[in-house]
């Protein structure tokens, strides 16, 4: 399968999905994309996507956590059962979770103390973690170096960061989630320019899917739901902006996606 890709971060239970995910998957695995990532974003989503992932084996894999975005309804019950669901073997990563500080949908007190949790879970649990971060670097650095030695993966997914702070999370051994914002002529040619400094065994591609629609598709899809069909074409972006041949970037990325998740 040395030409399939492992989209390691898609948002089935979003509504523009959620009613055609059979189709999202027959048409990924088409364009050799072979499994799927679907993400827990609050405890509703978690338990949804372990529900997909149940209806669909081997094709889509779920993760539980709770977003940033919904840290206010963080509590001592979250943490139950979200434990109950890491314990289901479909469920392969604590998240999405992290910090959030350009919306501030949830008080910034409660966005620390929901990512330190989930951290902990997964250092508890010892599973990998899957994390967001938008315009809180410098905290979520601090926060995720005093968790960094005892948990045994990391991922911050849809990194759209500088060069300085992808830089410091390589330094911190991170898997870095790459989407087709490095296809965006007008926000993404920094993230072209970097991209190259993510080591082969630690770069990870997603769509983030029904988001960030690859400017640059042609031809310009009808509607405007980015899909996980989409992924080779962001793959192929990355491979040239990496200098490296398409097959060499997907040998390593789906061998990075398998071994991260352990699927």
């Amino acid at each position: 399968m040395s030409d399939y890709l492992i989209d390691i971060a898609v948002n089935l239970t979003a509504s523009a999905l959620s009613d055609k995910v059979e189709m999202i998957v027959n048409e990924a695995r088409e364009a050799h994309v072979s499994s799927m990532i679907t993400l827990g974003c609050d405890i509703a989503s978690s338990q949804q996507a372990l529900l997909l992932a149940q209806q669909y084996p081997g094709s889509i894999y779920a993760t539980a956590g709770i977003h940033p975005h919904d840290a206010k309804s963080f509590d001592d019950n979250s943490l139950s059962v979200l434990k109950e669901l890491l314990a289901q073997p479909e469920v392969v990563a604590v998240g999405e979770c992290g910090l959030d500080f350009n919306r501030d949908f949830s008080p910034r007190e409660q966005q620390i103390y929901a990512f330190e949790q989930q951290l902990e879970l997964a250092a508890t649990l010892n599973m990998p973690v899957l994390m967001h971060q938008r315009d809180a670097h410098d905290r979520f650095i601090e926060i995720f170096k005093r968790y960094q030695s005892d948990i045994p993966k990391a991922v911050l997914h849809c990194f759209t960061g500088t060069k300085e702070e992808l830089q410091a999370c390589v330094e911190l051994d991170l898997y870095i989630g790459i989407t087709g914002w490095i296809c965006d002529e007008r926000r993404g040619l920094h993230l072209l320019e970097s991209v190259s400094l993510i080591p082969d065994n630690r770069l990870l591609l997603e769509t983030d899917s029904p988001y960030l629609l690859p400017r640059d598709l042609q031809p310009k899809p009808k509607k405007r739901n980015n899909m996980p069909k989409y992924l080779p074409h962001i793959a192929k972006t990355v491979a040239q902006a990496r200098g490296q041949s398409y097959q060499q970037l997907t040998r390593n990325c789906y061998k990075n996606s398998t071994e991260f998740f352990a699927i």
